[in-house]
C-alpha cells in the first residue's frame, strides 16, 4: 500500500509540472495590434514602458482591433505602465468607438472598424485552452517574442515560419516539448502585404483605376515583333471627342525607357510617399508570381476581400492594349487566389455605358475566372469613367450579387489616358459611402495633349488623399504586368484602406470662434488650440474634409474660408495665426454671417457642419439666424464655456440639444470635449442614409 500511495503522489506531481510547463505565457510587444494577431482568445505578457502615445488605442472597454493591445490594457485599468499578464478576446466589429481619457492614456475615437476586443485579467477561463505560441497575420517579419527564447526570421514579402522554442522542458514534458511549434509572422500596419481579419464586421470598398495612353517612343524593343502583327495602330488615333490633336503610334522607332532596367523595378515591401513604383528596387524575381498561397477552391484567407475591375472596352484602347488589358486582370486573378475564403472577383467593362461582364459569385476559383476574361468582347464607345464609378458604387456590391458584407469591397478601374467626363463628384459620392479609390495610371498625357484633358489632375481629385498610396503610375501597357504584385499587396491591406472613416473625410466644418473681450488673449490661444485639436482629427483636403473659420465681436471677420487650404498642415498653420480681436458679443450676427459668407460656399452635398465657441450671453437674438442655419442644412454644434448661457447654446444646436451642445466652466477644460464632438459627429454620419 505504501510503494502504491508514493507512485499515485509521484504520477500525480508530473501530472502537475506537466500542465505547469504547458501553462507558458507569451510575451508581444507594445506595437502589436489585436488585429495583427489571428488568435480569437489568448493569454500574453505585456512589457513595460507601453503607456506612450505613440502606442495608439482606439475605444473604451471595447477597443478597435487597430489598437496597441497593451496600451488598451493600461487604458482599461487592467495593468500599468509596469506590464503584465492580460487576457484578450476577439468580439465583432462596432459602428463607434469612444475616446476617453483614462488611467494616464487617452483613447482616440473611431467611427467604426471590422473588429473589436476586450482586454481582462490575465487569467485563464475554465475550460478553454490558450496558446503558448501567437499566431500572427503575414506581412513583413518580425520576432513574435515568447519569454527569453525566439527566433528571429528575415524580412520578405512571403508569410514565413517562426519557431518558438519553450522553455528547457522536465523530463516528464520532453516527449512533448521536442518539436518547436511553428507560427506565422506579422508586420507592423504600415507595411502594404496582406492582411486577414478574423471577424471582419463591416464592408469597405476600395476603387482602383488604371489610366493609360502610351507615349511615343517609350517601349521596348522586344515589343516590335508584337507591333508588327497588329493592325490597332490606328485604332490609337481615333480623336475624342473633346480632341484637338491625335495620338500617334510609333511603328518603327523604338528607344528604352530614361534609366536602366533597374528604374522599371517595382515596391516590394514597403511604400515611400513620392516613390513611384518603378523607382523602388523590385527585384525582377518577384515582378509577377503567380501562385496563390492556398488551394484554389478556398481561396487565399489573407486577401479576403470582394473585387471588381472596371474594364476600359473604349475605343482608343486598341484590340492590342485591350488584349494586354485582359492578360493583367487574368495575371490578377491568378496572383489574388481566386476562392471562398479569399477574394472573390467581379467585372464590368465600359464605354458610353458600364456593364457587369459576371459578378462576384459567377466564379469562385482563379481558373475558371481566367477563362471568363480571355472571352469577353471588347465593347467600344467612349473612356466614361465617371459613369462607371457611380455604376459600381450604385449596383454592384449588392447581396444579390455575391457581396459578403464582412469583405471590404475593392473596385479596380483600368482607363486608357484619360477620362471622358468628370470623376471628382463619382469619386466624391463613393468615397462618402466608404469607397477608397486608387488610381494606376499607365502613360499619362503628354505635355502638348494635357489640354485635351477634361478634368486636370484628375488623379489627386478621385483619390481618397494625395499621398501616393492611392495612385500607381506604369510607364507602358507593356508594364503593366510588374503592377500585378505591388497592387495585390495594397488592395490587400486592409489595415491601410482608411478611406471607410467616412464622417472624417467629407464635411465642410467652419468654426464661429467668439473674439470679445471677456475671453482674454491667453484664453483665446486656449480656443484656438481647441479648434486645431478638432481640425487635425480629420482627413483635410480639397476633395475631403475643408475648414474654414470666422471669428466675430460686434462684427464678425473672415478669417479664411474653405477653398483657402488644402492640406491639414495648412490648415493648423493658419489657425495658429489667427490674432485676438477683442470687442462685444454679438452671436446672432455671427451665425448670420457665417451662413452667408463661409457655408454660402460650400460643395453640393457635403456636410456643412458649424462649430461655434462662446464664453458669454449674446447681446442680440441667436434664435433666428441658428433657426434659419438650420433650413440651410448646417449642423450646429455649441461649445459654451464659464458665462455662456445654456438656453442660447440649446438654441443654436442642432436637434437633439444635448446631442450638439456642450458646456465646460473653464477654458482649459476645452480639450475633454475634443473627442466626445467628433464621436457625435461621427456617431450622427453613421446614423444618416448615404448618397
Amino acid at each position: 500500500l505504501g510503494v502504491f500511495l508514493i507512485c499515485t503522489y509521484a504520477a500525480k506531481e508530473a501530472t502537475k509540472k506537466m500542465k505547469k510547463s504547458k501553462l507558458y505565457v507569451p510575451q508581444i510587444d507594445c506595437d502589436v495590434k489585436a488585429g495583427k494577431i489571428l488568435n480569437p482568445e489568448f493569454i500574453a505578457k505585456c512589457p513595460p514602458g507601453c503607456q506612450d502615445v505613440k502606442y495608439r488605442v482606439y475605444g473604451t472597454d471595447i477597443y478597435a482591433s487597430f489598437s496597441s493591445v497593451c496600451n488598451a490594457a493600461i487604458h482599461s485599468g487592467i495593468i500599468d505602465n509596469t506590464g503584465g499578464k492580460i487576457l484578450v478576446q476577439k468580439v465583432a466589429g462596432h459602428s463607434g468607438y469612444r475616446g476617453t481619457f483614462s488611467n494616464g492614456v487617452r483613447s482616440l475615437s473611431l467611427p467604426r472598424w471590422r473588429e473589436s476586443f476586450l482586454v481582462s485579467e490575465g487569467k485563464p477561463r475554465k475550460g478553454v485552452t490558450y496558446p503558448s505560441t501567437l499566431e500572427y497575420s503575414s506581412s513583413k517579419s518580425t520576432a513574435v517574442k515568447s519569454g527569453n527564447d525566439h527566433v528571429n526570421v528575415p524580412t520578405g514579402d512571403a508569410v514565413r515560419k517562426e519557431y518558438q522554442m519553450p522553455p528547457v522542458p522536465t523530463p516528464a514534458t520532453q516527449m512533448a516539448t521536442t518539436t518547436p511549434t511553428p507560427t506565422t509572422t506579422t508586420t507592423d500596419p504600415s507595411t502594404t502585404t496582406p492582411k486577414p481579419t478574423t471577424t471582419p464586421a463591416i464592408t469597405r470598398t476600395t476603387i482602383v483605376a488604371v489610366a493609360a495612353k502610351t507615349r511615343p517612343g517609350l517601349h521596348k524593343v522586344k515589343d516590335i515583333a508584337f507591333r508588327g502583327t497588329s493592325t490597332s495602330a490606328s485604332n490609337r488615333n481615333i480623336l475624342r471627342p473633346n480632341a484637338g490633336i491625335q495620338r500617334q503610334e510609333p511603328v518603327a522607332a523604338f528607344r528604352r525607357a530614361v534609366g536602366s532596367p533597374a528604374h522599371l523595378a517595382m515596391e516590394t515591401d514597403s511604400w515611400k510617399p513620392g516613390l513611384s513604383l518603378f523607382d523602388t528596387g523590385f527585384s525582377s524575381k518577384e515582378e509577377f508570381n503567380p501562385k496563390p498561397l492556398e488551394s484554389a477552391s478556398q481561396g487565399n484567407p489573407n486577401c479576403k476581400v470582394d473585387l471588381s475591375f472596371l474594364m476600359d472596352g473604349s475605343w482608343s484602347i486598341g484590340k492590342r492594349r485591350f488584349q494586354l488589358q485582359k492578360q493583367f486582370l487574368s495575371n490578377m486573378a491568378q496572383a489574388l487566389g481566386i476562392g471562398s475564403a479569399g477574394p472573390l472577383m467581379g467585372i464590368v467593362q465600359y464605354g458610353d455605358d458600364p456593364s457587369t461582364e459576371f459578378n462576384l459569385k459567377t466564379y469562385t476559383n482563379s481558373k475558371d475566372l481566367r477563362n471568363a476574361i480571355e472571352k469577353i468582347p471588347q465593347k467600344g464607345g467612349l473612356s466614361n469613367v465617371g459613369k462607371a464609378l457611380s455604376f459600381v458604387n450604385k449596383n454592384f456590391f449588392l447581396d444579390a450579387n455575391g457581396n459578403r458584407g464582412g469583405a471590404p469591397n475593392v473596385v479596380v478601374v483600368l482607363v486608357d489616358g484619360w477620362p471622358t467626363d468628370r470623376v471628382e463628384e463619382a469619386s466624391r459620392l463613393a468615397r462618402e459611402s466608404g469607397i477608397n479609390i486608387f488610381f494606376v495610371t499607365i502613360e499619362a498625357a503628354a505635355e502638348s495633349e494635357k489640354q485635351n484633358v477634361i478634368e486636370p489632375n484628375f488623379v489627386d481629385k478621385a483619390v481618397c488623399r494625395t499621398n501616393g498610396f492611392y495612385s500607381i503610375n506604369v510607364p507602358s501597357w507593356f508594364s503593366l504586368h510588374k503592377v500585378v504584385q505591388p497592387l495585390v499587396k495594397r488592395v490587400c491591406d486592409t489595415d491601410r484602406l482608411v478611406c471607410s472613416k467616412t464622417c472624417l473625410n467629407s464635411a465642410d466644418i467652419g468654426f464661429v470662434i467668439d473674439g470679445s473681450s471677456s475671453v482674454g488673449t491667453s484664453n483665446f490661444r486656449t480656443v484656438l488650440q481647441f479648434v486645431a485639436n478638432i481640425s487635425k482629427e480629420f482627413e483635410i483636403s480639397d476633395t475631403d474634409t475643408r475648414v474654414g473659420a470666422v471669428q466675430y465681436t460686434y462684427e464678425q471677420r473672415l478669417e479664411f474660408s474653405f477653398d483657402k487650404y488644402s492640406t491639414k498642415q495648412d490648415v493648423l498653420s493658419a489657425i495658429k495665426r489667427i490674432s485676438y480681436w477683442s470687442g462685444g458679443t454679438s452671436t446672432g450676427a455671427a451665425i448670420s454671417y457665417a451662413s452667408e459668407q463661409l457655408f454660402s460656399k460650400s460643395k453640393p452635398n457635403k456636410r456643412k457642419i458649424m462649430i461655434l465657441i462662446t464664453d458669454g450671453r449674446s447681446y442680440d437674438d441667436v434664435r433666428v439666424p441658428a433657426m434659419a442655419a438650420h433650413r440651410n442644412g448646417i449642423i450646429a454644434y455649441s461649445v459654451g464655456v464659464a458665462w455662456a448661457a445654456q438656453d442660447e447654446l440649446e438654441a443654436i444646436a442642432t436637434d437633439p440639444d444635448k446631442e450638439h451642445s456642450f458646456f465646460v466652466d473653464e477654458f482649459d477644460n476645452l480639450y475633454r470635449f475634443v473627442n466626445q464632438l467628433i464621436q457625435n459627429i461621427c456617431t450622427e454620419f453613421n446614423s444618416q442614409p448615404r448618397n
